[in-house]
Formats: C-alpha cells, sequence, structure tokens
C-alpha cells in the first residue's frame, strides 16, 4: 500500500520536534501494517520551519536505504490555503499566505518535495501553479474556498490533484455550482479521499468513487500522530485535548467535530470494502497501484521493481508484508 498522505503514526510527529527521527520511526510502522511506501506532509507553518522538515526527510532518506524506497518525496499541504473557517481546516491561520512559487522553489532546494496542496482563489494563483508544475511538484486543490472558474484555471495550469476531496471546505455550500462539484467534474484531477468511516459518510464515498471512476481516485489515512494508539485522551499541539474512540474517531474533547484522522490506510481498505460496492482489485487500486503513480513508484511484478508484497484476506486484512522481499514480522 502507498499512502500520499501521513501527518504521522503511532506516537510519532512528521511536524514535531524531530522530523528525522520520526521519519525512520514512522516508516517502520508503517511497514508492519502493510504501508510499505508512504509521503511525509508538511503542513502550514513559517518558511524555515517547512525548509527544516523538508531537509530533515531529505536527511533521513541518506540514512537509511529502507527509508529512501519508502519514502519517495515530501507532501506540503499549505501555507497557501483558504484563510477562511471550515476551509482552512487546523490550519494556523497565522501562517496561512498567498501561493508563492519563489517559496516552492526554496523548499525544493531543501529536500525532494513532490505534492503541494494550495487553494487556487487568488486571481495570480494559476500563473503559481504553473511555475509551482514547472518545478516538476505536482499540485493538489485543498483547503480552498477557491470558485469553479478559478477551480479550471488551476487545472489548465498543470493542477492534477485533489486533497482529501469532500474535506477542508466550508460546512455549508450552494447546491450548485461549488467547489466540490468542479473538481469531480475535472477528469484532469485525481482525487485522495479518507475512508476512516468518519471524514466522508459512506454514501458520499460511494459517490466520489463513481464520479471519479477507475484510475481517478485514491485513497489516503491523513493520519496524525495518535493514529495507531490505543483509545484515549490526549493533549496535542493543535486541538488541544482530544478524545480517540476505539472507531477512530479523533475529536476535541466534548465536540462532536474532527480533530485530525486517526486511522491508518490498512483500516481504509477495510472499511471501503465494507462500507461501498468497491471490489477487492478496485479497492488494491485506490491504495496501491494509483497512488504509486502519482509517487512514480514502479509496481509491476517486474525484475528490478521493489519487492513489496501483501498478502491480504478477501475483506482486505493484511496477513503478510513483504517490503524489498523480506518478510516483516
Amino acid at each position: 500500500m502507498v499512502d500520499l498522505q501521513v501527518n504521522g503514526f503511532a506516537g510519532h510527529d512528521v511536524n514535531g520536534d524531530d522530523p528525522r527521527g520520526a521519519v525512520h520511526e514512522i516508516t517502520a510502522a508503517l511497514a508492519r501494517i502493510g504501508v510499505t511506501s508512504w509521503v511525509p506532509t508538511v503542513i502550514t507553518a513559517p518558511e524555515e520551519r517547512i525548509v527544516a522538515a523538508v531537509r530533515a526527510v531529505a536527511t533521513a532518506r541518506e540514512e537509511s536505504p529502507e527509508v529512501a524506497a519508502a519514502v519517495p518525496f515530501v507532501h506540503v499541504e499549505g501555507p497557501f490555503l483558504s484563510v477562511q473557517d471550515g476551509a482552512r481546516g487546523v490550519h494556523d491561520p497565522a501562517h496561512v499566505r498567498d501561493l508563492d512559487a519563489d517559496e516552492v522553489a526554496r523548499w525544493c532546494a531543501a529536500g525532494p518535495v513532490g505534492i503541494v496542496t494550495v487553494s487556487p482563489h487568488t486571481p495570480d494563483a494559476a500563473a503559481h501553479v504553473a511555475r509551482v508544475v514547472a518545478l516538476g511538484v505536482q499540485v493538489a486543490i485543498g483547503h480552498t474556498h477557491a470558485t469553479p472558474a478559478q477551480v479550471r484555471d488551476a487545472v489548465r495550469a498543470g493542477a492534477n490533484l485533489s486533497t482529501h476531496l469532500g474535506n477542508g471546505v466550508a460546512t455549508t455550500l450552494p447546491r450548485h455550482p461549488n467547489v466540490l462539484w468542479a473538481q469531480l467534474a475535472e477528469d484532469a484531477l485525481t482525487c485522495g479521499l479518507i475512508a476512516d468511516g468518519h471524514h466522508l459518510p459512506a454514501d458520499t464515498l460511494q459517490a466520489m468513487l463513481r464520479a471519479k471512476g477507475p484510475g481517478r481516485a485514491f485513497l489516503v489515512s491523513d493520519a496524525t500522530a495518535l493514529a495507531g494508539l490505543p483509545p484515549g485522551r490526549y493533549a496535542t499541539p493543535v486541538g488541544g485535548e482530544v478524545e480517540l474512540t476505539a472507531e477512530g474517531r479523533l475529536s476535541p474533547v466534548g465536540s462532536d467535530l474532527l480533530a485530525g484522522a486517526a486511522r491508518s490506510l490498512a483500516d481504509g481498505l477495510r472499511h471501503v470494502l465494507a462500507e461501498t460496492s468497491t471490489t477487492l482489485a478496485e479497492a488494491v487500486d485506490l491504495v496501491s497501484f494509483v497512488p504509486a503513480r502519482i509517487a512514480r513508484l514502479a509496481l509491476p511484478l517486474a525484475i528490478g521493481s521493489p519487492a513489496d508484497l501483501l498478502l491480504l484476506g478477501p475483506d482486505g486484512s493484511v496477513h503478510e508484508v513483504r517490503r524489498g522481499g523480506r518478510l516483516i514480522p
């Protein structure tokens, strides 16, 4: 499995004080559940902190062949997002800023940046999108209040992904037109979906998968550091005191809102099989072949390809994991 959006896992945080160490630990922890490739996701922060995190990922890849094989690049989610409530999510409004291709170029000088999530709501957004794409970085649309016309302009400029479609938008939208329909209608956009049972209702997930069609959707965990930990109450830097339920729902204490995702991509695979009409072959595309294509990983069984293999049950349960040909205990 290939997860293109991981903020943290099993108590380790890519956006914490030790991102280099977190990358090593998360690589090992995810492999044990069948996620053999993953993309560290750095969120909205001052430029120097983003650069430091990108450099830390580059260092971790240099230190370990296993990390280098598992981590193709960094996904920077922000800081070029909507500042509006709802669309912004939990990103710090103090550090949200307008899209700036020059800043992205400075990140790229620090390490391998492969995806950046942006809100193309400013008049010059499309021009910046084109410049970012020219750097070899894929542009995802997310956390946005952009108009359908601005979405289309970003796509014409080279944007090719949607970040966790259905989340990172205003809590209420016009029936039509709106930013969700615009992205669902764009065949050039391959969309990520959080299938944790909490971010998208099953009928919404089903409808979005049908709308995008084969090869144009994939699952992400968008996992935070609390994913993989036991249920309970935790104090977090973002969100304050939160409660993690046995069902993997993460909420601020006393609220029914979400405080991030706390289930893995392996959980998402099982959920989409249990709650939608997706077949096992289709689900494997959603968690393996489609995200692998986006991450520019070669997955077909062929000489020279990574020997990352899973033995799955019909319900998506993982029975055996091999990474690089070696059995993961």
